[in-house]
Order: structure tokens, then C-alpha cells, then sequence
């Protein structure tokens, strides 16, 4: 098991970075007192599921058992378990602000001044920080750099796809998927229904996708759709975005979009994403 324990001052981001280690697999508690560490290590040790990748947001609300932390951290040592703190501040006139605009108080001095607050939890954590491995000032960062900083640190190669997509076929008639980011319509293609020998087949059968590609607008519709789906992918990534829903739609949900949907799958494999594929409406799986 691999420990990541985050930590810092109130106010800098710290349940920001919760959500990209959630993101990129960990499995994440928060606001977790130092002293039931040795608790959560046994009952990970006892559980059957495979958990490899942990991390705990330890901070100032633990009020005194904070200062188990040290303690605790030599039993992870102990028993050779890896953990590396990641501690994250920003600065005070950006943590100031963060809590005049959420209206919250101070954790540390909840019917003090802010100002006194600050200065006093820096002072508690200095010692903290300075066993830190990664320092990370998030004044002037979003949610995507955190993402790609904390990838840099722990050596997540950020230049393989990140993203998850979905891939629907559905049928119209059936109502469209709610989820969908991205939803076409193929139901101006030539439909296989109308052919006796393809009526009872689905878009999983050679036949069909062969009768539903070999029109030269089903080539092109399909090219489009991967030409801004293309574009659309390197944009959101750039932007931090982990999950995608591209759903395509015809008449039934047995033909056209079924082809569709396989086709695109095979383009996004090839390029390096993980894919799932949902066949919403089928009847029957060839």
C-alpha cells in the first residue's frame, strides 16, 4: 500500500486536491484523526479488496490528535508502507479571501479574527512543512494546473489520455441518454430494418455494419463526428476533465448507431483511451 497524506493550511485547497487523487485512483478520507491511523491501516490490512493507492487529508480540524500525526507517521515507516505529504498553502490576502467569500470561519479560531488564524495555523504547521516532499502554493492555480502539478509530482505521464469515454447507442423512440455530452443523430442514414435479411441483426453483425458504411454519407457523418470529437477531447483535457458520455442515437437502437458506436470505439482504442461501451437498446449481442 502507498500512502499519500495531504495536509496544509485551511483554506488552501486541500479538498480540491482530494478530488484529483480521487480522480486518478487513490482511495481518499478526509478530515481523518492522526490517532485511528493505526485503526485504518488494520482494517485495510483485513479487507479483501485490492486497495493499493491511499490518501488522508490530516489537518488542523483534529485539533489535538493533530499532533499524533508524527507518531503515526513512524508506524507507516514501520511497517514499510511508502507515504509521501504533499502540503498545500497560499497566500494570506488568497486565504483571506477564500473564506470572506464562502462566509466561513476559521477551523483553528472559529470566533477570532481570520487574520489571527492564519498566522497562528502557519506557525502550528511549521514544522510540517518543512518534513514535507511537495509544497504547492495554489494562489493563482486552477483546478486543471493542480491536476497536472500533483500528475507531475507522482510521475503520471499526463501526455497519455486521461479522459474515460462512454460510448452509447440508443434508439430514439426510447428517449435520448440524460447523461450524454455529446449526442447525434444517424436516423437520416439508410436503415437496415427495411432489409429483410438485416432486420433481425444488430449494428455488432458484419453484415449490417458493412450494408450501414457502405454509403458514402455514412463516411462522412463519421468522420465528422470524430474530427470535433477529436478537437473536443484535446480541449477538455487540457481543462482537467476526467469523464466524457458521447451517445449516438437512431430509430431503434439496433443498426445504425450500434455500427456507429463500435466504429468510433475502435478510433478512440486506437488512440490510447479508455473506453465503455454501452449498447443501451440492443435486443441482441451478436
Amino acid at each position: 500500500m502507498n500512502f499519500i497524506i495531504i495536509s496544509g493550511q485551511s483554506g488552501a485547497g486541500k479538498s480540491q486536491a482530494k478530488k484529483v487523487f480521487e480522480d486518478l485512483g487513490f482511495y481518499c478520507v478526509d478530515n481523518l484523526p492522526p490517532s485511528l491511523i493505526p485503526s485504518f491501516i488494520e482494517l485495510l490490512e483485513q479487507s479483501s479488496e485490492n486497495i493499493s493507492n491511499i490518501a488522508l487529508v490530516i489537518d488542523i480540524r483534529g485539533g489535538k490528535f493533530f499532533k499524533d500525526l508524527e507518531n503515526n507517521l513512524k508506524l507507516l515507516k514501520s511497517k514499510a508502507y511508502p507515504y509521501k505529504i504533499f502540503y498545500f498553502e497560499a497566500n494570506d490576502d488568497v486565504i483571506l479571501k477564500r473564506f470572506k467569500e464562502t462566509r466561513r470561519t476559521h477551523p483553528l479560531d472559529p470566533s477570532g479574527r481570520i487574520e489571527d488564524a492564519i498566522i497562528a495555523e502557519k506557525d502550528l504547521l511549521e514544522t510540517l512543512k518543512s518534513k514535507a516532499d511537495y509544497v504547492i502554493n495554489t494562489s493563482t492555480t486552477n483546478q486543471a494546473e493542480l491536476k497536472n502539478e500533483i500528475s507531475r509530482y507522482l510521475e503520471i505521464d499526463e501526455t497519455k489520455n486521461s479522459i474515460s469515454l462512454t460510448l452509447i447507442s440508443f434508439g430514439f423512440k426510447k428517449g435520448i441518454p440524460l447523461d450524454s455530452d455529446f449526442l447525434f443523430d444517424v436516423r437520416f442514414l439508410p436503415n437496415p430494418f427495411y432489409i429483410e435479411s438485416l432486420r433481425g441483426l444488430t449494428g455488432n453483425d458484419e453484415a449490417v455494419s458493412d450494408f450501414v458504411m457502405g454509403f458514402e454519407e455514412s463516411n462522412k457523418m463519421l468522420e465528422h463526428i470524430k474530427t470535433l470529437l477529436d478537437y473536443s477531447l484535446s480541449c477538455f483535457e487540457k481543462d482537467g476533465r476526467m469523464q466524457l458520455v458521447v451517445s449516438i442515437g437512431c430509430t431503434g437502437g439496433q443498426h445504425r448507431s450500434v455500427t456507429f458506436i463500435n466504429a468510433l470505439a475502435r478510433h478512440f482504442d486506437d488512440h490510447g483511451y479508455n473506453i465503455k461501451i454501452v449498447h443501451r437498446d440492443i435486443k441482441r449481442e451478436a
